[in-house]
């Protein structure tokens, strides 16, 4: 099982960064990483989307598109 990252984008105090993990034989899960504070007060959530994807790159795309519709509602992960 591997991780892969695309860069991660900041909007005020939170941190989002979209992520995948490869499970072989061409199944790919997007996961995604919302961070908020800084050094020993940071907290940060892991979510975990249920589709599986063919490519790493549509896994990427789909996390980082579920983090910027949290950013417009918080609510949506909840």
């Amino acid at each position: 099982m591997s991780f892969s990252s695309t860069h991660p984008f900041a909007v005020g105090n939170f941190r989002i960064t979209p992520l995948s993990r490869s499970s072989g034989s061409d199944q790919h899960t997007a996961l995604l990483s919302i961070q908020r504070g800084q050094g020993s007060q940071t907290h940060d959530r892991v979510y975990t989307f249920k589709p599986e994807f063919k490519t790493q790159d549509s896994a990427l795309m789909y996390a980082a598109a579920q983090g910027r519709y949290w950013l417009l509602n918080p609510a949506s992960l909840a």
